[in-house]
């Protein structure tokens, strides 16, 4: 069936009943607050204005949405990009869009306007949305996108070149446009995250989306009575997915457009909220606070939260260990997805395997995974190789991008590009990506084993490990290290820290910098070459 009829059939079920509750920081300049139709009264204590949409609301908003695409000419075969941050009127859009038989184009709101328009040419869009803060980067590019034949501005203000998402849709029936899908039909192009280089455009089907509802309600349980906290970017499929679990399970959300440790704590107290999908930085900042003495746990109502799941980046196992040490009895999970697997959950760890922390898991449901050398061959128990994975959420292809996409799917298989090993009991574990292996005088480096020996001292909040320009070895490892708030470390003392690893694997310059990440967690290792690989690094700089 469509991922469609999902909220269609909510509507008819729980109409009523709050599906999204959106929390805005008081003082955002991006809020969207002109629709009466979402106010509520209610504000909330010190940190943000409250919104929420029900699911009846929802359903008859994106036919709205779908009646209006519909109008500009804008159906099957079209694409409609999504160009906004975090907020209910995301959801309508998504599903409206599809409703209408187009395909959904999620964009990277931080991307910079050539980047935007570079998205939009690789897609040849043929309308798009955009939210608050975004009409200037529009109109800067615009005129350079002459088969755009729709620009609609989900804010307040419209720029003259723009219909106006309040006016236009809001005016528009709210019965369904009667477009008949089918589950094999194009629904979507996401993005990869770019953290190799230029992003591709993935395309998916209704049943990939689908197949996601049936991965994470299975794996974590949601029933109608669990509240789950959004807080990654609903543009990439890391949120979008997990909250599929919200849509099948036909239980609220909540929308959290602030990371700050207490908003966090706030909103889980107050919203009774009972699963958090996190990313390591979060964890680290909410646990950073409460051991400085900034926030106590017991300030809030939290015993209602029964599961933290992490995604999107290696998990640190002492970070967990830190975590649990507060939370003994609440379950936690790590997933593992790529936006070509349609997101998390094509492998993950089992709320049952927390003795297994550290490792990405095993297959999720309906999930095949397998180890294997360079041609494609499956390696021996231990040894390691690249995880490929086979399922329903796999992508059809990359878009227009015949190369990347024969290397990628073989035979039903998809090729992560993710290396890693399995352990004698069948848990995979991610040694690094495949392109981010540093190759020293012949011998093979995987930086995740330096970064996680590092991360190891107290002081460290983040690292990241590169290969830097060597004259003899061509590459060395160099890491760059991110220091906790109020701690001081010196490069010596990284140094002697390291002295514990094998001479081959010893960073050969630490760098005290931040260390970049992109809305998904992931770090932006590209950016962190482009600033400190290419300069010569020799064995004496330490």
């Amino acid at each position: 069936m469509p991922i469609t009829d999902l909220l269609e059939r909510n509507a008819a079920m729980k109409g009523t009943q709050v599906a999204i509750v959106e929390l805005s920081p008081r003082s955002g300049s991006d809020r969207i607050v002109s629709w009466r139709d979402y106010e509520t009264s209610e504000s909330y204590p010190d940190q943000a204005l409250r919104r929420e949409m029900t699911w009846k609301f929802m359903d008859e908003q994106a036919n709205r949405v779908a009646n209006f695409c519909l109008s500009r000419g804008l159906g099957k075969g079209s694409r409609v990009a999504l160009l906004m941050k975090n907020a209910l009127e995301w959801f309508p859009l998504y599903f409206g869009v599809m409703r209408s038989g187009a395909l959904v184009v999620p964009l990277n709101f931080r991307n910079t306007k050539d980047e935007t328009k570079k998205c939009l040419e690789l897609t040849r869009a043929d309308a798009i949305f955009f939210g608050p803060g975004y009409a200037a980067q529009i109109e800067s590019i615009h005129g350079e996108l002459p088969w755009i034949r729709t620009f609609v501005s989900v804010a307040p203000e419209r720029p003259d070149f723009a219909e106006s998402y309040f006016e236009g849709v809001g005016k528009l029936s709210s019965d369904d446009p009667g477009v008949e899908l089918s589950d094999d039909e194009d629904a979507a192009i996401y993005f990869t995250s770019g953290t190799t280089g230029q992003p591709k455009a993935i395309l998916h089907t209704h049943s990939s989306i689908l197949s996601v509802c049936v991965t994470e309600q299975t794996h974590h349980g949601q029933d109608e009575d669990d509240v789950f906290l959004c807080l990654a970017p609903l543009f990439h499929t890391g949120a979008m997915m997990h909250w599929l679990g919200s849509l099948v399970s036909c239980s609220r959300a909540v929308l959290l457009r602030d990371g700050k440790p207490l908003s966090i704590l706030k909103a889980i107290s107050l919203e009774g909220v009972t699963i958090a999908f996190m990313l390591v930085p979060w964890v680290q900042d909410i646990l950073q606070d409460v051991e400085n003495g900034i926030l106590d746990f017991g300030d809030f109502e939290l015993s209602q939260w029964r599961l933290m799941h992490i995604g999107a980046q290696p998990v640190p196992a002492e970070l967990i260990a830190r975590w649990r040490a507060y939370f003994p009895d609440q379950r936690y999970d790590t997933n593992y997805g790529l936006s070509e697997s349609m997101g998390p959950g094509c492998v993950h760890l089992g709320i049952e395997n927390t003795h297994k922390v550290g490792a990405i898991g095993k297959p999720g449901v309906n999930w095949q995974a397998a180890i294997v050398s360079e041609d494609g061959h499956p390696v021996e128990r231990g040894a390691i190789g690249e995880l490929t994975v086979k399922g329903p959420g796999v992508m059809e292809r990359y878009l227009d991008d015949e190369e990347s996409s024969s290397s990628a799917l073989r035979d039903g298989w998809l090729f992560t590009g993710d290396m890693g090993y399995e352990d004698e009991d069948g848990f995979i574990y991610l040694v690094d990506r495949k392109k981010d292996v540093i190759i020293s005088g012949g011998e093979n480096i995987f930086p995740i084993q330096i970064e996680d020996h590092i991360r190891a001292l107290s002081k460290v909040k983040d690292v990241a490990v590169i290969g830097g320009y060597d004259r003899r070895l061509v590459e060395v490892p160099i890491a760059v290290v991110s220091v906790k708030e109020g701690l001081n470390a010196t490069e010596e003392e990284l140094a002697a820290h390291c002295e514990t690893l094998p001479k081959y694997k010893c960073p050969r310059r630490f760098i005290l910098a931040d260390v970049p990440r992109n809305p998904t967690g992931k770090i932006e290792k590209p950016r962190l070459r482009a600033m400190y690989a290419g300069n010569p690094v020799f064995q004496n700089e330490i």
